[in-house]
Formats: C-alpha cells, structure tokens, sequence
C-alpha cells in the first residue's frame, strides 16, 4: 500500500489549524510541553513548517529551535494557516517527496502530535481524526535512536498492547493519554 504522506500532512494540519484557531484567546496556557505555553508551542510549531518548508525547496535550513523565536504576528490562525499553505505547496512540488525522504512523515506526525497539545492546553476536544494516529506513528516509531529522541520526545510511556493508535502515538512519544 502507498501511502500519500502529502494528503496525511493535508488532513493532521487541517485538524490542526482548528485547534489553533480555537486556541488563539489562550495563549498564556500551559501545555503539555514542559515549561511552553500556547504561544510558545504556536511559535515552535511555525518554526518548524519553516524548517520542513525550506528543507523542501532545497534551502539551507537550520533544524527548530529548542526556545522557539518570535514568529506570531497579529493573526496565529492566519500566521499558521500559511505557513500549512506553504510546506503544502513545496512538497505538493514534482519529485519533492523522494528527494526528503522520511521528513514529511515527521512533519505530519509533528502537526498531528502539537495540535493534540494546543487541544489540551485549551480544553478542545483532543481526539485525533480517524485513520491518522496509526499512520504518524508509523511514520516515527523506531526512526529515533535513544539520544535523537532527547530533546524531541520525553521518555515512552507503557501502555497495554490493546490501546488505541492515538494512545500509542501519544505513549511513543512520551505524552500520557490518561491525563
């Protein structure tokens, strides 16, 4: 089975935008990101579709910065909203998926993950769309030795072999489901 990864980006960033848009009115919340906030994490995640966009055009690009930088303007919503249009648009570009590999995967299950923090940060309605949890954790699980995962993921949490894609996905990449 293929799998268009470009579509699975389209669908978490889609879900993902709403739960920006829902968060904009609580920017001072804390997520579950240790010591970030709502514009924090809003920030870091505009970081990083810069980094996969410029990465997919060929530019010279400086992997996320561990203290986000100031990237929100007046509008989160719209800052965010272009900053998908835009990583869309560079990997939707003929022959850009083969030449970077697995960085689009990484770049759908990083929407997919953040949007589910901005939802819990902000008491939104965290369930992930049907049919994208499984995939974004196929997309990471075992991509990460134990020293990549510092400063990316916390520590895996067990969770029983019969738990949802979403709690898997959460569990690999350190996040409690339960809470």
């Amino acid at each position: 089975m293929v799998v268009d990864l470009l579509d699975l980006y389209e669908r978490a960033s889609q879900w993902t935008q709403s739960k920006v848009a829902g968060a904009t009115a609580q920017m001072a919340a804390r997520t579950p990101c240790d010591d970030w906030d709502v514009r924090t994490l809003l920030n870091h995640m505009l970081d990083t579709q810069n980094y996969f966009t410029s990465s997919a055009r060929g530019e010279q690009a400086s992997p996320p910065s561990p203290i986000p930088p100031e990237l929100l303007g007046d509008d989160p919503a719209a800052d965010f909203e272009q900053g998908r249009q835009d990583l869309i648009k560079a990997f939707g570009a003929p022959g850009v998926i083969e030449k970077t590999g697995p960085s689009l995967g990484i770049a759908f299950s990083d929407q997919l993950l953040h949007g589910w923090d901005l939802a819990r940060a902000t008491g939104q309605d965290a369930t992930m769309p049907k049919g994208l949890p499984g995939p974004a954790l196929e997309a990471i699980h075992g991509k990460f030795t134990e020293e990549q995962r510092k400063g990316v993921f916390k520590p895996e949490i067990n969770v029983d072999a019969n738990a949802s894609d979403q709690d898997k996905l959460l569990a690999y990449t350190g996040r409690d489901p339960t809470t």
